[in-house]
């Protein structure tokens, strides 16, 4: 059975191992050292040197003990969006939220406290269960690298789940946009702008042509396009010769999508035409986007675990990323899990003690539940 202060214990302590991206070893070494206490096989991959950073995605595996059962992975992300060093954890009877001019961290810590909870309550309990993996993540912050460098050799499952959304706990995402990634550079020609301005042809102006016109927000009910930094020029008196500008679309139709993309990339085209200039557009995908049916397996499976512990197993969409989009890209089939994580990438974040031992709970279900 899930221990409640023995969860928040966990919890306290991961969310105050400081672990922003590309920066989590002192969290993986704590992670691990946790694990190998519990029996776990855990081995590290390579990814650290692959992506620039100094910590692997950390790989552990309960060996199952009896017939009937899939094989199963949990998951999380070690990193956070910002550093904690630092952080003072205010905690009342209700819930944990930071006290200090730092984000508390339970994006993703109040996924993988529940997760390691899980597997230990079901070890105390001497449950049957078939394989159960681990799979925790670094870098997930700034891009899904460290799921996207995971060495899955050797990793064999069925299916898994990724504990990384905010409540209600017990709703799954099973649908996800595909998101891409546009970059800009469009470029004029200098002049001083005192002395012969005509002379020049001003990037700004270009960028400021190409936005007028442009699809931006939310251009459909399942499709979002931005324009989220700009750099450029030279100095208050030169006609901006150049501007770089980074944005993106996301959508769940592939072809709406796409039109999207192309909208923006002409646009660059048509303003940088007019003004005289010349724009050179990159399109790079970020991460495909899955659609899991309510018929899957993984599906019905969390249907079933959330309607057995009184939940409300909503199935629901979004256009954000998670290591699932990886899982689901590489042949895994993989669902996102509702945890108790809110106001997450702020300063009030926080999340409720009910919530977080109602995700352990959970996440024991979902390994326990025999195969239909």
């Amino acid at each position: 059975m899930v221990r409640p202060e023995r969860l928040f214990a966990l919890f306290r302590e991961l969310c105050l191992v400081n672990s922003p991206a590309l920066g989590e070893a002192d969290c993986v070494a704590l992670v691990r050292r946790k694990l190998e206490s519990l029996g776990l096989e855990v081995r590290e991959d390579g990814a650290g040197a692959s992506i620039g950073g100094n910590a692997n995605n950390l790989i552990a595996r309960l060996p199952g003990n009896a017939e009937g059962f899939p094989r199963v992975f949990l998951s999380a992300h070690f990193d956070t969006v910002e550093p904690t060093e630092g952080l003072e954890i205010e905690e009342t009877e209700e819930l944990f939220r930071s006290a200090s001019d730092t984000i508390l961290g339970a994006d993703n810590k109040a996924g993988m406290a529940p997760a390691i909870e899980a597997v230990e309550s079901i070890l105390e309990d001497g449950a049957p269960h078939g394989d159960v993996w681990l799979l925790f993540s670094v870098a997930e912050e700034i891009g899904l690298k460290g799921a996207a460098a995971m060495d899955l050799d050797g990793v064999d499952v069925d299916f898994g789940y990724v504990l990384d959304t905010g409540p209600p706990v017990g709703t799954f995402v099973t649908r996800t946009g595909t998101h891409y990634r546009v970059k800009a550079r469009l470029i004029g020609r200098p002049a001083h702008s005192g002395k012969d301005p005509e002379k020049g042809v001003n990037a700004v102006q270009i960028l400021a042509e190409a936005v007028h016109g442009m699809r931006l927000g939310r251009v459909g009910e399942e499709l979002t396009a931005n324009i989220g930094l700009v750099s450029g020029g030279t100095a208050a008196n030169v006609v901006c010769p150049s501007v770089e500008v980074l944005g993106e679309a996301r959508g769940t139709d592939l072809a709406a999508l796409r039109d999207q993309i192309d909208h923006m990339v002409v646009r660059f085209e048509q303003a940088a035409a007019k003004w005289g200039g010349r724009a050179e557009v990159e399109v790079s995908k970020h991460y495909d986007g899955y659609s899991l049916s309510e018929d899957e397996e993984v599906v019905r499976r969390a249907h079933s675990a959330s309607l057995e512990l009184g939940l409300q197993p909503e199935l629901r969409w979004t256009l954000g990323g998670s290591d699932a989009n990886v899982f689901n890209a590489r042949g895994v089939p993989s669902v996102v899990v509702g945890t108790g994580m809110q106001k997450i990438h702020t300063h009030e974040e926080f999340v409720t003690k009910a919530d977080l031992v109602a995700t352990a709970r959970l996440a024991q279900r979902l390994v326990l539940l025999r195969r239909s």
